[in-house]
């Protein structure tokens, strides 16, 4: 029996029909299949492989760590080389107050973590989300979901939790004395690439002050150079209490985080002791490979390129296409229908290219190519995507 009969028969499926392909090779921009085809990869593992798939520096990271040893634990009892020089090397690259660090096992588990936090931190229990957001679908994580068709399968949620339009007044008029955050992707990311007005933003950071509920900035798309600065948040000029990565944050491997300040993250320690613990989370290899790529990312110009890549992509137009939507080397493509977008995503990975639509915004197909994509590839794709489009406009 083969892979794919194997997949089918042993791999629990999340869709009703999967792209299907089997690779066996992913290296920079581009992923190989087991036919020999390579395709140029646009979705980088969803804003994972921001530095590109199997950079040299993190792969030999990852071997010498896993020689050295791999699991430990964790928390709260040995001192580990990776975790400690990775948390460092964060809060050396994020405002003073950002300055603690939890490693966890995915975004998701970051999700979580930080809303425990901010509900120990404020004894409180109102939560205040966003439509269209997405934060990871475990049942705390997809409490805050912004999509009723996802959550409502799997109630009962979180209570108190509230969600509101992106950008409405409403929401900042519901944040008072009772409310223990506010969760929120700086810039939307499922919801097609949507930016916040920096004059609502900053109004709803004043609002939170001025009732003492933490504002939790969800970074774990948008982080790590993905809209043309090292955090999103910086176009913004507003600081989060509690700072939420993961994606690019293990550099390909399994890892999230949630980032405070050392005073808010202490409350976790007592009444009770292990208010938050995890057998995986901050694994060595996991942060060995996250601190190489980071360290990779820094030190090209990934980040300072791309805002002229992402001019680039703002070339593309066509008839197809209802508009354009993007944040740094991070683009939605409007179509006016679902049926419109899945055909261009079906032509696309027949012609070599790997992308799919947003998942509340179904009529979008994503681009987010890794960082390290050359102004000649982003070029050629263009080019390649336009002929797909002239192609499907004509049939």
């Amino acid at each position: 029996m083969d892979n794919r009969k194997l997949f089918f028969r042993h791999i629990a499926q999340t869709s009703p029909a999967p792209i299907g392909l089997e690779m066996v090779k992913a290296e920079g921009c581009y992923i190989y299949g087991v036919d020999g085809k390579k395709y140029l990869d646009l979705i980088s593992g969803f804003s994972v492989a921001n530095i590109g798939h199997s950079h040299p520096k993190v792969v030999e990271a990852v071997q010498k760590q896993a020689a050295d040893y791999m699991h430990l634990i964790v928390y709260g009892e040995f001192i580990e080389q990776p975790q400690v020089q990775y948390a460092k090397l964060l809060s050396d690259h994020l405002p003073s107050s950002l300055n603690c660090v939890y490693f966890t096992n995915s975004g998701a588990e970051a999700v979580e973590g930080a809303m425990k936090l901010a509900k120990r931190v404020t004894g409180r229990s109102k939560i205040i989300a966003f439509n269209k957001s997405y934060h990871g679908s475990t049942q705390g994580a997809l409490s805050v979901m912004g999509g009723e068709e996802f959550r409502n399968a799997f109630r009962p949620l979180l209570p108190e939790v509230y969600h509101f339009d992106y950008g409405s007044e409403e929401a900042i008029e519901a944040i008072d004395e009772t409310t223990a955050c506010v969760i929120m992707e700086v810039v939307q990311a499922e919801a097609g690439i949507i930016k916040p007005p920096k004059d609502w933003l900053q109004k709803l950071a004043d609002r939170c002050k001025e009732n003492c509920t933490l504002l939790i900035f969800d970074e774990i798309q948008s982080g790590f150079g993905r809209t043309g600065s090292l955090w999103a948040f910086e176009q913004f000029g507003i600081i989060p209490d509690i700072l939420l990565l993961g994606k690019a944050l293990g550099g390909g491997m399994p890892l999230g985080a949630f980032i405070a300040n050392q005073k808010l993250m202490n409350t976790l320690t007592y009444d009770p002791v292990l208010g938050h613990i995890t057998t995986f989370g901050g694994h060595p290899v996991s942060c060995a490979a996250g601190k190489a790529a980071m360290e990779v990312l820094l030190q090209a110009s990934y980040i300072i390129s791309a805002k002229e890549k992402e001019s680039i992509l703002q070339t593309i137009s066509h008839p197809l296409i209802q508009q354009t939507r993007s944040a740094g080397l991070w683009m939605a493509v409007e179509f006016k229908d679902f049926d419109t977008c899945k055909a261009v995503a079906h032509a696309c990975i027949q012609s070599g290219i790997i992308t799919d639509w947003f998942l509340f915004a179904s009529n979008c197909i994503r681009i987010a190519p890794p960082l390290s994509i050359t102004t000649e590839e982003l070029s050629g794709f263009v080019h390649r995507f336009h002929k797909i489009l002239d192609s499907l406009q004509h049939n």
